[in-house]
């Protein structure tokens, strides 16, 4: 049987890990697997498969349809006409709204991968099913963020 859990690297894994072996689950049956965090810049615009929360158009897309009205209305008195004024309207405020909007962001947006954030860690224990409820009651007591049981058979 194989007990997966997932861990935060820190000294409470190795302890379980001390815990385990000083109850009988050999070495080699344990391996631990250290995740790789990403590092680098967030994507600036969302796609239709991923979305971090962070919208970059909704801001511009609102003052760019005020603008365009407000320009619309007063192009009738103005020279060109309301249409024209309404265009112009709406590509001003979608770039007053886009740069209010980055500005607003930017420290979500360029934020990169500060070197003092913990990363996580996958512990594969292969044991008997007998020892199972106790090899998970262990990694339980250091803080396992998760556990998983499967079965060989």
């Amino acid at each position: 049987m194989y007990v997966i859990a997932s861990f935060e690297h820190s000294f409470y894994l190795e302890m379980a890990i001390n815990e385990l072996e000083g109850n009988g689950i050999n070495k080699d049956n344990i391996f631990a697997i250290p995740l790789t965090p990403k590092v680098g810049q967030r994507q600036a615009f969302d796609t239709i498969h991923h979305s971090d929360g962070i919208s970059l158009m909704d801001g511009p897309a609102i003052i760019g349809t005020l603008l365009a009205v407000v320009g619309a209305t007063y192009g009738y008195i103005l020279r060109w006409g309301p249409v024209i004024w309404g265009l112009i309207g709406l590509a001003i405020g979608f770039i007053v709204g886009f740069a209010f909007k980055l500005l607003l962001n930017r420290g979500k947006l360029f934020r990169k991968k500060t070197k003092g954030t913990t990363t996580e860690v996958v512990l594969m224990i292969n044991c008997y099913e007998s020892q199972a409820a106790l090899v998970e009651k262990i990694l339980y007591n250091y803080y396992a963020i998760g556990v998983a049981k499967i079965n060989q058979s």
